[in-house]
């Protein structure tokens, strides 16, 4: 089957820096694209000198490179912590940043646009494994709901310009990530990259525990950024929403937007004693119950990409022992 784009496309991905964007630039040049050879390029322009905030900026950048693929994986992201105490900046500006993108890309006819959204954007309460149909049918959960509701309208605002401009936009909701480019800011930073680094610290410093927030029993699904990138040039290469043989939801309607993961979770407090283990830190664990939990159980239902023919490839156990590697390199930790 003919793929839906070519080695010769212009690819724009915003946020290239960050650890999602990194992880697609690094699977587009595996799989060939951007080499001029091929008449392509990879667009990569950092946040100094294209401020995706700014709307007269983002429409000069376009009409000078003008890509012909896009892929908006540029957003302001944080756990728990940084969530709570900075609402106005993660709804205001990862709302501003993907309507400059994706209303940009549509007026200067770009030939396909993928959005990377969140799993975040499901009720708190969803029936388990999650599936796309469960999207706005309960209330979010409060700690990310700034964030969610962002990539809430990104994904609809992505639906919109389909249904009504003929706009060729996809979107992926990610499960939680992890792997190269994480952020490892301790008030920044997502529970996995955050266990690496306090495991590690407590190791060197020779710390007898470790405290870790709430109660380690809520469930996640984690899966490698490298999954994802993976994910990613797969669905812009093989997905037409369009086609009749197309992921539909359970009432036969077309679906614009469809989950990716691993189709696996673990306990907060397993993959803590995992990362723990690994690193070789024997001191104990505590945790802290005044601290939120979030939501109790994040478990993506991925059958559809999978009737697509995509499917996650690293398993956790690699991927723990691969990032904290990473992480060991990185900082020349003996």
């Amino acid at each position: 089957m003919e793929k839906l784009i070519h080695k010769s496309e212009r690819i724009f991905v915003a946020g290239a820096s960050g650890m999602v964007g990194s992880a697609v630039t690094r699977r587009l040049l595996k799989k060939g694209y951007g080499l001029k050879s091929n008449g392509g390029e990879i667009l990569t322009p950092s946040s100094k000198e294209l401020n995706l905030k700014n709307r007269d900026q983002v429409k000069e950048w376009f009409r000078i490179n003008n890509p012909s693929v896009v892929i908006l994986a540029a957003a302001k992201v944080g756990g728990i912590l940084a969530n709570s105490s900075q609402p106005v900046d993660f709804l205001l500006n990862n709302l501003k940043i993907q309507i400059n993108v994706i209303e940009t890309a549509y007026e200067f006819k770009v030939k396909r646009f993928l959005f990377l959204g969140s799993s975040c954007i499901y009720p708190k309460n969803s029936p388990q494994p999650i599936k796309e149909e469960h999207l706005l049918t309960g209330p979010l959960e409060t700690t990310n709901q700034w964030y969610a509701l962002a990539k809430i309208t990104g994904l609809k605002l992505c639906e919109a310009l389909r249904i009504e401009k003929n706009f060729d936009a996809i979107t992926l909701m990610p499960t939680n990530l992890y792997g190269p480019g994480d952020n490892y800011d301790y008030k920044n930073s997502h529970v996995f990259a955050a266990f690496i680094r306090r495991f590690y610290e407590a190791k060197i410093e020779l710390k007898n525990s470790v405290t870790c927030w709430g109660s380690g029993e809520p469930f996640r699904e984690f899966m490698h950024v490298d999954d994802l990138a993976n994910a990613a040039v797969f669905c812009l290469e093989n997905w037409n929403p369009n086609a009749k043989d197309s992921p539909k939801d359970e009432s036969g309607n077309i679906l614009y937007f469809l989950n990716v993961g691993t189709g696996e979770e673990i306990s907060i407090k397993g993959l803590a004693l995992k990362i723990a283990k690994y690193i070789g830190y024997k001191g104990k664990i505590k945790w802290d119950l005044t601290k939120p939990d979030g939501t109790l159980k994040k478990l993506m239902d991925i059958s559809k990409i999978k009737n697509l023919g995509w499917e996650a490839q690293i398993d956790l156990e690699k991927g723990i022992e691969d990032t904290c590697k990473l992480y060991h390199s990185e900082k020349n930790i003996n």
